[in-house]
């Protein structure tokens, strides 16, 4: 395998033909919180996922924009069952999903939910400091045994607002997490503490690389004044074993088909979007009265 590897970065190149969860990752991951993996998808494979939320009667129509708290909002579509169109069996290709069941220690692993999310040009908002957990702890997830994938649909960069970090901050259990605007912001004490011992990673990421971080790692993003949007596409897993003990506007244990890698490319297209079960702002328990 070609593989990049510095405990403190975190950061590995993807090889098609070797590919698979090595020690180093696992370490990193469990040590730093996340991994970055250096053009997880070909060209084509990113232009086909871009071709798919671009279409406004697709995802897009789909989309409620949340505020930041500071006069900006960043749009959003979020769905709980990843269906068999393109993002479907992006979220489902063994190359994603696969590779976050191993790095969450090999236990079965399903599909939380989906997101596109877009930070349009010039308006996009921020995300305040929070972690995953922060919300999901209110869904009655008992254990942080959940995590995120991040795919760009767009080059990240600091311009346009890249996802920041606290390297190893997921060690820092979960934090209290109160209202700000339509968000969970983490305590703002907790994180200004927190910045002072861990170091804070922009992850600038081009279209095509894919970063799979911790539920409790603590992240960020501006608000987005640049002339290039962002658009990421996000996936949440949970662990089988971690079933909320009660019901959400998130699944419960749903039983997770995974793909073939070359499922991807074989999609036309054409495959509707049926039985994704999208959720509106509204729908988000998490976030009801818990004002800041």
């Amino acid at each position: 395998m070609k593989e990049m590897y510095e405990a403190r970065n975190s950061e590995f190149i993807y090889d098609a033909a070797t590919w698979s969860v090595t020690p180093a990752m696992k370490e990193a991951y469990d040590s730093n919180g996340y991994i970055l993996v250096r053009n997880m998808l070909t060209k084509a494979e990113v232009e086909k996922v871009k071709r798919a939320v671009d279409d406004d009667q697709g995802i897009q129509a789909r989309a409620y924009s949340r505020d930041d708290g500071k006069s900006r909002r960043s749009r959003v579509s979020l769905w709980n069952h990843p269906g068999d169109d393109i993002t479907g069996r992006l979220a489902r290709m063994q190359r994603v999903a696969g590779t976050m069941e191993q790095l969450m220690g090999g236990d079965e692993v399903y599909h939380y939910h989906s997101k596109l999310m877009m930070k349009d040009a010039h308006t996009g908002g921020r995300h305040v400091w929070h972690q995953d957990y922060g919300y999901w702890y209110n869904n009655g997830c008992l254990y942080p045994d959940m995590a995120s994938v991040f795919i760009p649909v767009d080059d990240c960069t600091r311009e346009n607002s890249c996802l920041q970090v606290l390297r190893g901050s997921h060690r820092l259990g979960r934090i209290d997490h109160s209202r700000i605007g339509e968000q969970l912001g983490a305590d703002p004490e907790r994180v200004e503490q927190a910045q002072k011992v861990l170091e804070h990673i922009y992850v600038e990421m081009k279209a095509g690389d894919i970063l799979f971080f911790h539920c409790n790692l603590l992240h960020t993003s501006d608000q987005n004044s640049s002339d290039n949007r962002r658009w990421v596409f996000i996936v949440a897993f949970n662990k089988r074993s971690n079933n909320p003990y009660k019901q959400h506007h998130h699944p419960q244990y749903t039983p997770m088909t995974k793909v073939a890698d070359s499922a991807l490319l074989q999609c036309d297209g054409s495959e509707p979007l049926g039985g994704k079960w999208f959720i509106k702002l509204q729908d988000d328990i998490s976030i009801k009265d818990r004002v800041h």
